[in-house]
């Protein structure tokens, strides 16, 4: 599936633009539709407070022991394993790292967003292509 970069606020110019995928996340009965950051550089996938709550999960201080970095260094995370689906392709498990930080996106990182799909970016043509893993 091949997606071109999109802005997210009133800038449309091409220094705004980013490599952004819908998809729907899915934990117990709850669905969500969210947009999430292709991030390259991001270690884990991150996830935004407030969809974890519209997920029906439950915040636990005892379990938020995964430390951010970069601009999140200084917050706390507990892991969220969801299940996503990504446009007509199969439903994959994503672990994310669910931050009571509500200011962010939702961030899709090499833990485990490029583990379960190969991204190929075409930054000169503000484009990029999403494919499942190859078996």
């Amino acid at each position: 599936m091949r997606l071109s970069y999109s802005t997210s606020g009133a800038l449309q110019n091409e220094f705004d633009s980013l490599p952004r995928i819908s998809l729907t996340l899915t934990h117990g009965q709850r669905q969500v539709s969210v947009l999430g950051l292709v991030d390259s550089g991001a270690t884990v996938n991150v996830l935004p407070y407030d969809t974890g709550i519209q997920l029906g999960a439950v915040w636990d201080d005892s379990k938020a022991n995964i430390r951010l970095g970069g601009n999140l260094g200084h917050f706390t995370a507990m892991p969220l394993v969801v299940v996503a689906a990504v446009g007509e392709y199969p439903r994959v498990r994503l672990a994310f790292a669910w931050t009571r930080v509500t200011s962010i996106g939702l961030i899709l990182g090499q833990m485990n967003f490029f583990q379960e799909f190969d991204v190929c970016f075409f930054r000169s043509k503000l484009a990029f292509e999403v494919t499942p893993k190859s078996s």
